[in-house]
């Protein structure tokens, strides 16, 4: 049992060897499990009768709505279960519209084509946007704001590993395979096919927000527009302008808020003040229907409230305990920017914390780990990993696999409890390299 924990500790059991194989054991599964779905399908709905991509007939029928010239008609349920009916079946299940305007113009751009080519080119195109910020997170050769690590330990653990990294990459150019690893593991991240399952923008969130912090100091009026982009899932930017503020990265924080001024007038001209009035009164059915009673399912939705609830927990203590761990993630995340420490650590530590702190996370929108989880290996590979934090980084990649399946059917969230311990383990580093008390 110490042998096993000591291995738990170091993360020797994270071999490159053994990464390889589950990357591919899953990727296969994976594969054959969506051909499967596709090959016993009627084209359009799936044995059980769901569309394929489920929740993104929610898109393609707001987007008909859109172009039948009644933009305000996806915000009533009603209206949208019947559209959904009239396209997919009456046998579809509801998947309701909890999108702010923004998203009404793709919408209405992606059902102007066939609904298989519209879900295979909202699929395949986020799909490449994702994984080029991938690409664009691991092959940045120098981070700004950063500072070497304070301990020993670190120290020699990272002149170590720069060794054994080195030898594999030389190894990869000449082989064709280590170099290709990270591919490999951002195919494999098991978010993906819950993602393309579901047909969701999981692909767009993470590209958004992991290119966004790449170009946060080299371009930052790029980075702002992004970041202003991501008003579309406005759950996840609660935490990003705090820390903008914080670290007084004023050019980015002006182009995000104009970016998000410019698409709401856009929106305005496009579809009149009423468009507005529509989607405020339907965040009344989003927050309570769908978030307090849990109409979507407890697990099903990845976060602290979500996390009470399913334990019996009242309305008012599910809001009280998120209140709790966001109020504690923002300030984390003030003091963590403010300091000298590593900037893949922080931009990790912001990406983690954005979905901690909403009430509202689905299994799918544990893509945004991604790029978090690439932050925290490329400066791993760097600089050296301290204890557990190997372990952790494969926890974080391997835990969309059961978000949903280990609560529904044990009552044991685990997405949440390997997030905040990331987050710990992230503090815990920081501390110990800027020599904070």
């Amino acid at each position: 049992m110490a042998g096993f924990i000591g291995n738990l500790r170091s993360g020797a059991w994270l071999t490159s060897e053994r990464v390889r194989l589950i990357a591919l054991v899953l990727l296969a599964a994976s594969v054959i499990g969506a051909g499967l779905l596709i090959a016993t399908s009627n084209g359009r709905n799936d044995r059980y009768g769901r569309p394929l991509g489920t929740d993104f007939s929610n898109v393609y029928a707001a987007g008909t709505y859109v172009l039948d010239g009644e933009p305000t008609a996806p915000f009533d349920p009603a209206r949208q279960y019947a559209r959904e009916q009239a396209i997919f079946g009456t046998a579809t299940p509801f998947y309701g519209w909890h999108y702010p305007p923004f998203f009404l113009g793709l919408a209405a751009l992606l059902a102007l084509m066939p609904y298989w080519l519209a879900l295979l080119m909202w699929q395949g195109v986020t799909l490449g946007l994702y994984l080029w910020a991938m690409r664009t997170i691991l092959s940045t050769s120098s981070w700004p704001g950063s500072s070497r690590p304070s301990t020993s330990t670190f120290s020699v653990q990272a002149q170590d590993v720069d060794a054994r990294h080195k030898a594999g990459h030389d190894k990869g150019e000449r082989g064709g395979t280590h170099n290709h690893l990270w591919l490999l593991l951002a195919v494999a991240f098991p978010a993906v096919f819950i993602n393309l399952g579901q047909g969701h923008n999981g692909f767009l969130t993470a590209a958004l927000i992991g290119a966004a912090l790449v170009m946060l100091v080299d371009r930052p009026i790029l980075s702002g527009v992004l970041i202003g982009c991501l008003a579309y899932k406005p759950q996840f930017g609660l935490l990003i302008p705090l820390v903008l503020i914080a670290t007084g990265r004023w050019r980015v924080f002006a182009a995000a808020a104009v970016t998000v001024a410019l698409l709401a007038l856009a929106v305005t001209l496009a579809f009149g003040v009423e468009i507005w009035t529509a989607f405020l009164a339907s965040t009344q059915f989003t927050r309570t229907v769908v978030l307090e009673q849990g109409g979507t399912g407890w697990h099903k939705i990845q976060s602290v409230f979500s996390w009470v609830r399913l334990w019996g927990g009242g309305v008012m203590l599910a809001y009280a305990m998120q209140a709790a761990v966001t109020i504690l993630a923002a300030a984390a995340l003030v003091w963590l920017w403010r300091s000298r420490t590593a900037f893949p650590l922080k931009a990790a530590a912001l990406i983690v914390g954005c979905v901690l702190a909403t009430p509202y996370s689905l299994d799918y929108d544990l893509m945004l780990l991604a790029p978090a989880i690439a932050y925290l290996a490329i400066d791993g590979l760097r600089r050296g990993f301290g204890p557990w934090e190997k372990t952790v980084l494969a926890a974080l990649w391997i835990v969309p696999l059961v978000a949903r399946s280990m609560p529904e059917f044990t009552l044991i969230p685990l997405a949440v409890p390997v997030m905040l311990l990331a987050f710990g383990l992230l503090l815990r580093r920081a501390k110990s390299e800027t020599g904070a008390t």
